[in-house]
């Protein structure tokens, strides 16, 4: 399974986006399931805007399975939000804290993003160890 974050899902669906052909070239390359949470999708949604092509060529997208789409439980949340306090200096957003919880809950460090240096930053928790992501992108 590999995370999907805001960026390369706008360059994805916005052909103006200057990382769009990259974000196209990539997605071909990949053989896992993508999976983005909802933080990120209302993030992509509202740069996309929301009458735009873009914005409908996300929706379908999602409609037809090309992401799976996580909610979060309580705990989840509580420990995006302490994620957001911890890394209040970068600062880390609602949906870079969802994609670490993300992480930790299903087991995977894999990130599509193009946020490199954030994620490069950030590492997520299994049990007491801290692990780095595995960036794609």
């Amino acid at each position: 399974m590999i995370l999907a974050d805001t960026g390369p899902l706008v360059a994805l669906f916005d052909p103006k986006d200057e990382a769009h052909a990259r974000a196209v070239d990539i997605l071909k390359k990949i053989r896992e399931p993508l999976l983005a949470t909802i933080p990120v999708l209302t993030e992509a949604f509202h740069l996309l805007s929301p009458g735009s092509q873009g914005s409908a060529a996300l929706r379908t997208f999602l409609s037809r399975g090309g992401a799976l789409v996580w909610f979060f439980s309580e705990p989840a949340l509580t420990r995006a939000l302490e994620l957001m306090e911890k890394h209040a200096d970068l600062p880390m957003d609602l949906a870079d804290a969802s994609l670490v919880v993300a992480a930790e809950v299903h087991r995977t460090g894999r990130v599509w993003t193009i946020d490199r240096r954030d994620f490069e930053t950030y590492r997520y928790r299994v049990g007491k160890s801290h692990h780095r992501f595995v960036l794609i992108g």
